[in-house]
């Protein structure tokens, strides 16, 4: 269920007591002496005195789908939008910092904060309501928060329904699937013991998973090490059901990101914390690897609101909303330039991109692949950066580029969606179309016609951005992307419709596509419908 239908009552505009409105007094000008109406003025005839209404005003502005820079532009250029309401629920508020308190209520994580805890959170957005609502909004945009969703982990994988139901299928080897034993499970099954509890976001990892419900709780089960590389050799202890973490029992969480040595969450107050992987070459804090505390990310990002984390192998990128607009940063290993910055170095705290100024480009979503990244502006384009081996980055080569570069290709697309993998990115436009690049091992691209049955043409790397025709044909308007984001495993690839329909394709020889494979076939070449329904 998304946020925007979570049923939460508005404001009851029919209880506020509006001012009485002046008496309208008629004059016997001539017939034909048309009168100017005004908003508000000394009761002339033909007045509407909407400075007496402000609750018709509230509802306009928190009905009519205005967003956070509507309401600014009305305050900022009609003194009307600047006087105090003198209504509740906040006698000093003007209109428009009236409707945006209004609209913030309607979010799932505002709801269950207390008074304390929204005063704290408009502070760290910059002191006005309408910048918690951005804050709010661009959070739910970027991570599928409150929405159905599928995860392509490496070797398993993950499916969420609108309802907050987790159903998880695959490699189980670490109990990572949360069933209770380490079976593999080639169909989608439910994990009944989370029954009750709604979840409302998803990370994996390699043989790990995490789940995040609508309390901000975490759950985590498979390796118990948040620190373990891919093959490493602490965490030997296997969780094979949801179990708590403790340690995050008084942060409320929202996201969760699990990248290679190390694992970050996200605050429902935008902070970020990690898990190990903390000498102070990395995240400029001194843990150990087995460490199960979570250390708050030191540097900038201790003051600005974050709305979305992504993690790579040995990095991280953090999108932060500020008052002056969106920006990216990021932390950790800098080898084939993926943070960003214009060398290969590593950088211990977090540090702003500042190509995306230069490119005059606002981020809305961002991706970290295993040894690349990108990113979707809010005027569509596409922005790419790191280790461009197979042509993973877009840009017709193979090359490295150590800042973002706009994907020149995609001019004529509006993205609105991007997900990245080990040397692949896939991209979605505003109409649903999908465009993926880079690594074609596994099938994993989806770029494979009827009569491609040779090996050699569905394992073809792809240099620049092209259409995955085999989900046009399904007449579903794709919504999200999922990949594996693992240099070990076989990758395979999730496509979520807007119906909620689930899609599959690539390496499935653990059971991890959710759909039955013939014998001796090890992957899928084509999208084929997982009997799944998310919605």
């Amino acid at each position: 269920m998304d946020a925007t239908t979570s049923g939460t009552p508005t404001i009851q505009y029919h209880n506020i007591t509006d001012q009485p409105i002046p008496t309208i007094v008629t004059s016997p000008g001539p017939s034909f002496n048309r009168q100017t109406r005004h908003c508000f003025g000394d009761a002339t005839p033909g007045e509407f005195p909407l400075s007496a209404n402000p609750s018709i005003v509230l509802h306009v502005l928190t009905g009519c789908n205005l967003d956070p820079q509507d309401l600014a532009k009305l305050e900022a250029t009609c003194s009307f939008f600047r006087q105090p309401a003198h209504f509740a629920p906040d006698h000093d508020l003007c209109l428009s910092e009236l409707a945006a308190l209004d609209m913030c209520q309607k979010r799932a994580i505002f709801k269950p904060m207390t008074s304390e805890q929204r005063h704290q959170l408009k502070l760290r957005c910059g002191g006005s309501w309408k910048l918690v609502l951005r804050f709010l909004l661009a959070g739910e945009t970027c991570s599928r928060r409150e929405k159905s969703q599928a995860i392509a982990g490496p070797g398993h994988s993950i499916a969420v329904t609108s309802k907050g139901s987790v159903f998880t299928f695959g490699s189980n080897n670490s109990g990572q699937l949360g069933h209770g034993s380490t079976e593999e499970e080639s169909h989608p099954r439910i994990i009944r013991s989370l029954q009750g509890i709604r979840i409302i976001h998803a990370a994996a990892g390699a043989g790990r998973t995490m789940l995040i419900s609508d309390s901000g709780q975490v759950y985590a089960f498979g390796k118990d090490s948040f620190g373990e590389a891919e093959y490493g050799v602490q965490g030997s202890k296997q969780v094979n059901a949801p179990k708590l973490v403790e340690s995050l029992k008084d942060i409320f969480v929202v996201q969760a990101a699990i990248g290679n040595f190390f694992t970050a969450v996200l605050s429902r107050e935008g902070r970020v914390y990690t898990f190990s992987w903390g000498n102070e070459t990395k995240l400029g804090h001194q843990t150990e690897p087995t460490d199960l505390e979570p250390h708050p990310l030191l540097g900038p990002l201790e003051n600005i609101p974050v709305v979305q984390i992504a993690a790579g192998y040995c990095y991280l990128l953090a999108l932060a909303c500020q008052p002056t607009g969106m920006s990216v940063y990021s932390v950790g290993c800098g080898l084939g330039g993926k943070l960003g910055h214009g060398t290969k170095n590593d950088e211990k705290q977090p540090r702003l991109i500042e190509q995306f100024q230069t490119l005059n480009l606002q981020p809305m979503v961002v991706a970290a692949g295993a040894w690349h990244a990108a990113v979707v502006g809010t005027d569509g384009r596409v922005c790419t950066w790191g280790w461009g081996r197979y042509g993973c980055l877009g840009h017709g080569n193979e090359d490295c580029d150590s800042v973002p570069k706009v994907v020149e290709s995609l001019s004529n697309v509006k993205a609105v969606h991007v997900a990245t993998g080990d040397y692949t990115t896939f991209v979605v436009s505003s109409d649903g179309d999908v465009y993926s690049f880079g690594c074609g091992e596994s099938s994993s691209l989806g770029h494979n016609t009827a009569n491609a049955d040779e090996q050699g043409n569905r394992h073809a790397n792809v240099l620049s951005p092209k259409m995955v025709t085999s989900l046009k044909q399904i007449n579903e308007r794709v919504v999200q992307i999922s990949l594996t984001n693992s240099i070990y495993w076989n990758a395979h690839t999730f496509a979520l419709t807007e119906s909620g329909k689930l899609y599959a394709f690539g390496a499935g020889d653990k059971g991890q596509l959710g759909v039955e494979l013939v014998a001796n076939q090890t992957e899928r070449p084509t999208p084929e419908r997982v009997e799944l329904d998310l919605s």
